[in-house]
């Protein structure tokens, strides 16, 4: 991917995206889905599933089929300048879109998990153009949100480094539900690859695959964890942080740094990660390297 030069004055747009984790023979692994080459965003690159959120997210149509009140919602995003049915909205757009482009579906009817065949009706109608709300209140589905862990929110910097737009980003973490299968929809999402977060790293060193940084740092701060139980008692032990981005050019490298950075100006850590990438032979790395930091 090329490194973007320029400067963004556009506000970022809300989205969400879901860490889906689960336990696997080599210990803990993640969901990436490659998005399709011709996407405008980020096309190429493996990410968490998520996107942009919809105005039918917080609809009250939406929020009807949601198993918890917004005001509990918006106290576990700890953004206070964030209205209730807004921050609900975000917790229905990561779980839309983690439906829409890797058709894992975190909902019940009656306390009852929904049927394979059930869910595959509605991923058809949903990529067929019926509402994500809709197909919910057609089936007097609920949706799952106890299983979302808010985990972090990530603002674009004004300077992007590979898309000409900017978000604002509300990570979730979340266990792979048990008798569903993940799937790319071959429209925005071409691959689906479970893998350990070591192994993600060292791909996308070896130049397999395409990550950016908030991938990066993600799957950093996942390799110190064993298992899916360890990963969601530390996404419960804090607060989800906010992660804004100093970016400067040191020569003719690009530097990202983030909370705890001696360059940034928040001076308190926020993940258990390196706190900045450089960019260098077209791969961000930390400052030791990443053979270094996989050693």
């Amino acid at each position: 991917m090329e490194l973007n030069q320029r400067i963004i004055e556009t506000p970022p747009r809300d989205a969400a995206s879901i860490v889906l984790v689960r336990d696997g023979q080599r210990g803990l692994e993640v969901l990436l889905m490659r998005r399709h080459s011709n996407s405008q965003v980020l096309g190429g690159a493996y990410v968490f599933p998520g996107g942009k959120l919809d105005r039918d997210d917080a609809s009250p149509a939406a929020q009807a089929r949601l198993d918890a009140a917004p005001t509990r919602l918006h106290a576990a995003l700890n953004e206070p300048a964030l209205d209730a049915d807004r921050a609900a909205g975000l917790f229905v757009c990561a779980l839309r879109e983690a439906f829409e482009e890797s058709g894992v579906l975190f909902a019940s009817k009656d306390g009852v998990p929904l049927a394979e065949s059930e869910r595959r009706h509605a991923l058809d109608a949903v990529h067929a153009g019926t509402s994500f709300a809709s197909v919910l209140a057609q089936n007097q589905w609920q949706l799952d949100t106890r299983s979302l862990v808010p985990w972090s929110r990530w603002i674009t910097p004004r300077r992007p480094s590979h898309t000409e737009k900017r978000f604002d980003t509300r990570f979730f973490l979340a266990s792979m539900p048990g008798g569903q299968r993940a799937e790319q929809d071959e429209h925005e999402i071409t691959e689906a690859r479970w893998i350990t977060p070591r192994q993600g790293l060292v791909q996308y060193r070896d130049r397999q695959i395409d990550l950016i940084a908030p991938q990066i740092i993600g799957l950093m701060h996942l390799m110190g964890l064993p298992d899916v139980a360890s990963a969601l008692a530390d996404a419960r032990s804090r607060m989800p942080p906010l992660i804004e981005p100093h970016v400067f050019d040191q020569g003719d490298e690009r530097v990202l740094c983030y909370p705890g950075d001696p360059e940034h100006p928040v001076q308190t850590r926020a993940l258990p990660a390196t706190t900045r990438l450089i960019w260098r032979n077209q791969r961000f790395h930390p400052p030791e390297g990443l053979d270094a930091f996989l050693a």
